[in-house]
């Protein structure tokens, strides 16, 4: 009986065990994929400073069950105090960036932040080398921990306090939403917010450790398992909501990405670690070596995971495309339907082989008669000299002429040269789409009934393709032309609706701060910010923010687009006094140093005691604050005045 009680306890701790690996390959793949997609968004990196906190702590976890002794945990334990004492800081990081984009400003939580992550930098040094936190420790099979120290109480409060005032953050940032879609989001958000706080805090130091009774450790995994369930799930849902954040792609383009994301990579990494951890630890297994054996388990999950999702496939975008599938349905049939000129060459090829073999001749070639231009070779077969002979010697006019109207079939033919030709038309038999050329067959020979009926058959099939192809490039044509009214739809759909914010009528949809390049733009502007043609000619003169200001300097364009540059620059000074060489002044004394009192690049390298080619890199991404910087000057109009008065530095 006791022996069945120590198996059963065991596979509690191993189902611990497994679930905190799936947190972990979870939390770092959300973190990934959040970083990677939308980066820019302030959301999403401080959501992502928020989940690489639960990836330390839950690693450190998975790393602790291996662990037999205290001296052995007690690194590991140090490195999750690092998870933890930053997760306070990060809470509060993750609601001041939602309450900011619905444009709820305050001063109040950003210092509140600042001084969060100064609290969690101080944690580190008193957890790891003083016992007034925490201290010694405990080992135990799933339960390895440090002893609550004297003050270990503050810092719960700490901890309680700020999740507590990020969870309102959150209802009010909800609070504001004006939309339906906004409203779901933030209530998603506000429903899982605790999760990674369940995850991470120490609960154990405030309550007793488990005792050694079968009922008391199985309550306690059995709580531990389902805690770990709800974070799961929960983390999920709030990368879901975050993963909208900042994106202007459509949201079913994100759904899609999100959920295939997740199914081929943190469930089939999830699949492989729990083939490892079911794996017995014997040597051999069936007569074979443990290792070849769980070496080919892995490869079978990966490789059968992959086609157990792509069979799915279908039945998943039908739940992700739900509202849209039969939209979404025709849109992947096209992918599959439309001809590249690969695909055009290829079936071309087939026809002409075809047509070769039939009359036993060993040159022939298809051509593309353009409306303004002269036969351009599709696909070729045989001698490649004789090809380009007969196709710069052929007039495409006095062919047609030649085959007359075109409707009769009897003779197929056009005897010029060293070649038979056919004029390939349309379905209405009113426009040349090409020509196809055979070598004239030695010895000639009569072609019987059979014969003409296939070759008029491949002659229709090889029209037919031509004029699919034309019919898709004018679609393509409309397309090009109506991408930037698309764009402009998305950007109407992707500005998302807040109490107090501006309406959509202020949205500029041709701003120049959604073109690609826009941060070369702000590159070229800065360059010659003192005068010169990327200046005078820029786009960004076409800036909301840059005609406001034209008032205030007399209609001159230049001078206008110059200020708010200036004032960009501004907005990223810090506060306080100037320092040339600290950290948090470099990307502003960068800007100013270069754009506005133009100094060389050796002369600002020795100002701010760095390298050169330092330099260059901590300039680009200067230019990129500089370039969001205007993004949201743009959008929520300046912080303060645009400057009146220019600098009076210039280049030296």
């Amino acid at each position: 009986m006791q022996m069945l009680a120590v198996d059963f306890i065991d596979l509690l701790s191993s189902l611990n065990r497994a679930l905190s690996s799936a947190i972990v390959i979870l939390s770092f793949s959300l973190l990934v994929y959040i970083l990677t997609h939308n980066l820019r968004s302030s959301v999403a990196r401080s959501f992502s400073a928020l989940i690489g906190c639960v990836c330390i702590t839950y690693a450190v976890d998975v790393a602790l069950f291996e662990t037999t002794s205290l001296e052995a945990a007690l690194p590991w334990l140090k490195i999750q105090w690092i998870g933890i004492a930053f997760t306070p800081a990060a809470y509060l990081h993750f609601s001041d960036s939602l309450l900011r984009t619905t444009n709820s400003l305050s001063s109040l939580r950003r210092w509140a932040v600042r001084g969060g992550y100064l609290i969690s930098l101080l944690l580190l040094p008193l957890g790891f080398w003083t016992d007034l936190l925490v201290h010694d420790g405990i080992a135990s099979p799933g339960i390895t921990q440090f002893r609550a120290g004297p003050f270990y109480w503050l810092f719960t409060i700490y901890f309680v306090a700020t999740v507590v005032w990020g969870a309102y953050n959150t209802t009010q940032a909800r609070r504001r939403c004006l939309t339906a879609t906004s409203r779901r989001r933030m209530t998603y958000l506000a429903i899982s917010f605790a999760a990674p706080a369940f995850g991470v805090f120490p609960y154990l130091l405030i309550a007793s450790t488990p005792s050694a009774s079968f009922v008391s450790q199985v309550s306690f995994f059995t709580v531990l398992f389902i805690g770990n369930v709800g974070v799961a799930l929960m983390m999920g849902v709030m990368a879901y909501s975050v993963a909208y954040f900042g994106v202007l792609a459509p949201d079913r383009v994100i759904k899609h990405d999100l959920v295939h994301f997740l199914l081929r990579g943190p469930l089939v990494a999830i699949a492989v670690i729990l083939a490892f951890m079911a794996m017995p630890e014997v040597p051999y297994i069936l007569g074979l070596p443990r290792d070849m054996v769980l070496v080919t388990t892995v490869v079978a999950v990966i490789v059968v995971g992959q086609m157990a999702i792509n069979i799915a496939r279908p039945a998943i975008d039908l739940v992700v495309f739900r509202k849209d599938r039969e939209e979404i349905s025709w849109i992947q049939e096209l992918d599959h339907r439309l001809l590249t000129t690969t695909d055009l060459q290829q079936a071309l090829e087939n026809i002409l082989a075809a047509l070769c073999e039939m009359l036993r001749v060993r040159t022939g070639f298809i051509a593309n008669v353009g409306a303004r231009s002269g036969p351009r070779l599709e696909t070729q077969c045989g001698s490649p000299e004789a090809v380009a002979v007969a196709l710069s010697a052929v007039q495409v006019e006095a062919l047609v002429k030649a085959a007359g109207n075109g409707n009769q079939r009897d003779s197929i033919f056009i005897e010029l040269g060293d070649f038979w030709f056919v004029p390939l038309r349309t379905k209405a038999r009113d426009r040349i789409l090409g020509l196809l050329a055979l070598e004239v067959p030695s010895p000639r020979t009569d072609l019987t009934e059979h014969e003409r009926e296939v070759m008029a058959t491949l002659v229709g099939q090889a029209e037919l393709a031509l004029e699919d192809r034309s019919l898709q490039q004018d679609v393509f044509t409309v397309l090009r032309g109506i991408i930037p009214e698309i764009e402009q739809v998305q950007r109407l759909r992707g500005t998302v609706r807040y109490a107090g914010s501006p309406g959509l009528e202020t949205v500029a949809l041709d701003s120049p701060v959604h073109a690609q390049d826009f941060d070369q733009m702000v590159r070229s502007a800065l360059v010659h910010y003192w005068g010169g043609p990327q200046l005078t000619d820029s786009p960004l003169i076409g800036l909301r923010v840059v005609q406001e200001a034209l008032d205030d300097h007399d209609g001159n364009a230049v001078r206008a687009l110059r200020a708010v540059l200036g004032q960009a620059i501004e907005n990223l000074r810090p506060a306080g006094e100037r320092r040339m060489t600290t950290a948090e002044w470099l990307l502003y004394n960068i800007l100013e140093l270069k754009f506005i009192q133009g100094l060389r690049v050796r002369n600002i390298a020795q100002r701010l005691a760095m390298s050169e080619s330092d330099l260059y890199r901590k300039q680009r991404v200067a230019i990129e604050q500089v370039a969001s910087a205007l993004t949201e000057m743009e959008q929520n109009g300046p912080t303060g005045h645009v400057l009146l008065d220019m600098p009076k530095s210039g280049p030296s």
